[in-house]
């Protein structure tokens, strides 16, 4: 009794350091999972899985709506020679990324998501340059979030204003972020958005924002930020999220 005692305080006594340490501090956000590890790709089922292992407050990752008006996972807009948008989902999902797999479908990666109910989905829908197809892409993104009942742990980003529009109309309580860095934090407060997700370069030009931000309860991430110089920055600058390449130099310096 007495050894799982002193078991059980040490435990205690290790995660309230761990608490006095972290907190105030940026949350990790992996950006397109931790593809940088062994086995990973960009935007992947098993970076998903390895942001997720080393604990990362979150894990972001790429949507398009492709032709045929299914959701895929992929960042850029042309890869291997075909358009996301321009292809259906069978052409696309048969692409190969580095590591093996092949293009995942947003269903098989919210089906891997469900698996690890302790990292945040952060869901970007990329802009596609048509306001109505957006509009589509935000509604079934909408619906299959709900259907895998993680809405709760979604956050939604987007260089769009108009997916960003979109998304508030069709999910009042969901945190939506802008990304594309030109609206001030009032303006942004004023389209009842909840936070900004801009460049380091950005804010690196107008720092005054994040306090201001801030100031209106809006929160704050900074994207994408890998070399240790510009962490420690952006970690004294007490934004609330980095989003990053290096998750693990990010964690290291966050102790």
């Amino acid at each position: 009794m007495k050894v799982y005692r002193t078991k059980t305080t040490l435990i205690l006594f290790i995660s309230f350091l761990f608490c006095i340490t972290t907190y105030g501090q940026p949350k990790v956000i992996a950006h397109r999972g931790y593809w940088k590890a062994a086995q990973g790709a960009q935007n992947s089922l098993a970076s998903w899985t390895q942001a997720c292992n080393i604990g990362c407050f979150g894990s972001e990752f790429d949507v398009w709506l492709t032709a045929d008006d299914q959701l895929i996972v992929n960042h850029d807009r042309l890869y291997k020679g075909i358009y996301m948008t321009q292809a259906n989902a069978e052409v696309i999902c048969n692409l190969k990324l580095p590591n093996g797999e092949t293009i995942p479908t947003l269903e098989a990666y919210l089906q891997q998501a469900k698996k690890h109910p302790n990292t945040r989905l952060i869901l970007e829908l990329k802009s596609h340059g048509n306001d109505e197809r957006e509009i589509l892409a935000a509604e079934k993104i909408s619906v299959m979030l709900q259907q895998h009942e993680l809405l709760e742990r979604t956050d939604i980003i987007s260089f769009s204003l108009n997916a960003c529009k979109a998304f508030r109309h069709l999910l009042p309580q969901t945190r939506i972020q802008y990304l594309n860095g030109d609206l001030t934090p009032q303006e942004v407060h004023n389209l009842g958005l909840n936070g900004i997700d801009y460049s380091f370069k950005t804010l690196q030009r107008h720092p005054e924002w994040i306090e201001q931000a801030h100031q209106l309860g809006l929160e704050v991430n900074v994207w994408t930020v890998n070399n240790e110089e510009n962490l420690r920055k952006c970690i004294d600058w007490k934004v609330d999220y980095i989003t990053t390449d290096e998750p693990e130099l990010l964690q290291k310096l966050l102790l």
